[in-house]
């Protein structure tokens, strides 16, 4: 068997347990990142029909998000850092909600990013190859993360 291209979700985020939404990296390069998240239908989000609400979505997107940036930092050597979502512009979905067992594939690409760590992320969310939702994300990446949190 081959070596996996990217590394476990679980070294470019800082999320873990059942906050850990998405699986895997499937691509990278300068224009982004794609990510699959499986949606499962046992897991706290499920609805009756054992689908994610799409408003979930911002989540998924913001993760995707966050391997990027845990991506480029691995690139220059550094480990993952933590972030925080600050809102979102234009979220939209065509769908009410992810389908059980349904794999989506998340990408995100870098619209805009400040030298204080404020940044702009555009992303969208395809389901059975058709987009379903997208979004521009704000979020925020301080120097320190525990002097914002204390």
């Amino acid at each position: 068997m081959y070596p996996p291209r990217f590394p476990a979700i679980e070294e470019l985020l800082t999320h873990r347990g059942n906050m850990l939404l998405i699986d895997r990296v499937i691509g990278f390069d300068a224009d982004g990142v794609q990510v699959e998240a499986r949606v499962d239908g046992e897991a706290w989000y499920a609805d009756a029909d054992g689908a994610m609400p799409a408003w979930i979505g911002i989540e998924l997107m913001a993760q995707a998000i966050a391997a990027l940036v845990g991506l480029a930092a691995r690139e220059k050597g550094l480990p993952p850092k933590q972030g925080l979502l600050l809102g979102t512009r234009g979220f939209t979905a065509s769908v009410p909600a992810f389908s059980r067992n349904t794999t989506l594939v998340v990408s995100a690409s870098e619209v805009f990013q400040e030298t204080n760590g404020l940044a702009a992320f555009d992303a969208r969310i395809e389901q059975a190859g058709e987009t379903v939702a997208e979004a521009t994300l704000k979020v925020f990446e301080p120097a320190d993360f525990k002097v914002i949190v204390e």
